[in-house]
């Protein structure tokens, strides 16, 4: 895909996140990893839903600017994903509410912030883990992300938002998408006892799919 059909897409995903009203203001950035290694990112203080795509970032495999505006603060939390997660082509970070106000629930389990609530959060977003809250742009969050050493694609931010990488731009905004939904879920269900796939039901997702989920300890969600 070309340089321009791949800021084209960034501006076009970014656009439908900020209109669907998925991330507000100014909040949230994309990034996308090129062959090369270097990066096209969202600019600071850019909303995604007025993006300019002469505008957005252009990094090269060391993080230094090429060409185009400022970069977005957050690149320390989209590095540490590319670092650890080997097949990650796009980072997807948003302040998307319910998500927000997951990470702010006292029962949260770091290693498994969502239960196996539906085959697709399984499919697409796998398991997501919780990282403590660090200001906005704070170099340690990515010591945080890279604590995990590549085992979750998804990660919420305490106090913050989701950030999400896929193999492709698509496959990571359909996950953070997904997050959300599923974080909406859970905030309608809390406490009302709620029937969760059951683990046969989520092995049967494993094995079809060829799906690699973190192990982790079982966790009382009620």
């Amino acid at each position: 895909m070309s340089d321009a059909r791949l800021r084209e897409e960034i501006c076009r995903y970014g656009r439908s996140l900020f209109e669907r009203g998925l991330t507000p203001g100014s909040s949230g950035n994309i990034s996308l990893r090129l062959d090369d290694g270097g990066w096209l990112v969202t600019p600071t203080n850019a909303s995604l839903g007025f993006l300019d795509p002469a505008r957005l970032s252009r990094l090269d495999a060391a993080g230094a600017l090429v060409s185009g505006d400022k970069p977005t603060k957050e690149i320390p939390l989209h590095s540490a994903l590319y670092e650890t997660r080997g097949s990650a082509r796009a980072v997807v970070h948003l302040h998307s509410t319910h998500a927000v106000a997951l990470t702010m629930l006292p029962e949260i389990d770091p290693r498994a912030a969502l239960p196996p609530m539906t085959p697709y959060y399984l499919m697409r977003a796998g398991q997501t883990a919780l990282v403590p809250y660090y200001r906005p742009g704070d170099p340690a969050v990515a010591d945080a992300i890279r604590g995990l050493a590549g085992k979750f694609s998804s990660v919420l931010l305490a106090n913050h938002g989701p950030v999400v990488a896929g193999d492709s731009l698509e496959a990571a905004v359909f996950a953070t998408e997904e997050l959300e939904e599923t974080a909406k879920l859970y905030l309608l269900l809390r406490n009302l006892n709620p029937r969760y796939l059951s683990p046969a039901q989520v092995a049967d997702l494993v094995t079809t799919f060829g799906l690699d989920l973190p192990v982790h300890d079982e966790h009382d969600h009620k």
